[in-house]
């Protein structure tokens, strides 16, 4: 395999140049950058990034701590864009992305004192935070890089990325109040997790706005795949006073819903107006009159990169926080 040395003596130019050229230097001529990288091509040059990191001190990989849903048929679906999104940048920034998968029965604070001990990442991205995460507190001590995506209510300042869901809930909320809906009801994820409490906050200031008393019964906590949504969906529409409006979790919640519309020949947007998230665009190809929230989980992950290459390049710097909105089709 082609090395600095070789690439630099067909060039005629010394190996720190070659070296600095590959990263781009801006000390490097354009025109020489670009005759070196084309030589490295054209050989097959690979950078030794084992050799670096014996060098630096640093791995150059980044490591998602992304719990697994193990429960049902397509529960991790929508983590596959964030997980693109995280990958492309990694890659750009000259890192390897490691996905470090855990169980719903595993600790989350064990599975990251784990990837401490064994000292293999640059830097961790956490997920799905629950209210005074414990991660956050370890991390911070431990003075690991890491960006979390959502937020914790700890009094201290954390790098994140976060979608609004409290926004979210809320204009899905009053969009079904202004489609005449008073009976809404509303999926949120497990209780623990501080999303679900934005989304309930969003939704408990519509309704509130709207002059609508909160009926309990009309909330569903759960992982909402297809099938726990399916049962509870169509519990709610055998009451005697029936749900006229649906705030959906996700597109697996929304596909169980309509599984318990169709079951009993209702239809949406016409029996009963749904308002969803929507992490893949799955949504939007449903023969279905649905409200539709996107949400650029691709983007999200390119986000969540940047932050933590940055805490990693700059750890004493400005902590980074960012709040992403979801943009809405009416579907109707």
């Amino acid at each position: 395999m082609a090395n600095l040395k070789q690439i630099a003596a067909e060039l005629s130019l010394s190996v720190t140049t070659v070296s600095r050229a590959l990263k781009d230097g801006p000390e490097v001529q354009p025109s020489t950058i670009a005759r070196v990288k084309e030589a490295a091509k054209r050989v097959g040059y690979l950078p030794n990034h084992h050799g670096r990191a014996l060098k630096t001190g640093r791995t150059l990989t980044l490591t998602a701590v992304l719990p697994m849903e193990t429960r049902d048929h397509l529960s991790d679906l929508l983590k596959l864009p964030l997980i693109e999104g995280m990958t492309l940048a990694a890659r750009q920034a000259g890192y390897s992305l490691s996905i470090y998968s855990t169980t719903p029965d595993d600790d989350p604070v064990e599975s990251v004192q784990r990837q401490l001990q064994a000292h293999s990442t640059d830097g961790l991205i956490i997920t799905r935070l629950v209210s005074g995460d414990p991660r956050v507190k370890l991390l911070l001590d431990k003075r690991m890089p890491f960006v979390a995506f959502g937020r914790t209510d700890l009094d201290a300042a954390y790098p994140y990325v976060d979608v609004d869901n409290e926004q979210i809930a809320y204009e899905a909320t009053r969009r079904l109040i202004d489609k005449g809906c008073r009976r809404i009801a509303l999926q949120l994820l497990v209780p623990e997790d501080q999303a679900s409490a934005t989304r309930l906050s969003g939704y408990g200031r519509a309704m509130a706005e709207a002059g609508i008393p909160i009926d309990q019964s009309l909330i569903g906590h759960g992982m909402f795949t297809m099938e726990s949504s399916a049962a509870w969906f169509d519990r709610l529409l055998a009451c005697s006073d029936p749900p006229t409006g649906l705030a959906c979790a996700n597109e697996l919640g929304l596909l169980g819903a309509l599984h318990a519309l169709g079951r009993r020949g209702l239809v949406p947007g016409s029996d009963v107006h749904i308002v969803t998230r929507d992490s893949t665009r799955l949504a939007r190809f449903l023969p279905a009159k649905i409200g539709i929230h996107s949400v650029d989980m691709a983007g999200v992950g390119r986000k969540l990169i940047e932050v933590l290459e940055n805490r990693i390049i700059n750890p004493l710097g400005p902590v980074e926080t960012i709040l992403l909105k979801g943009e809405f089709d009416p579907g109707e």
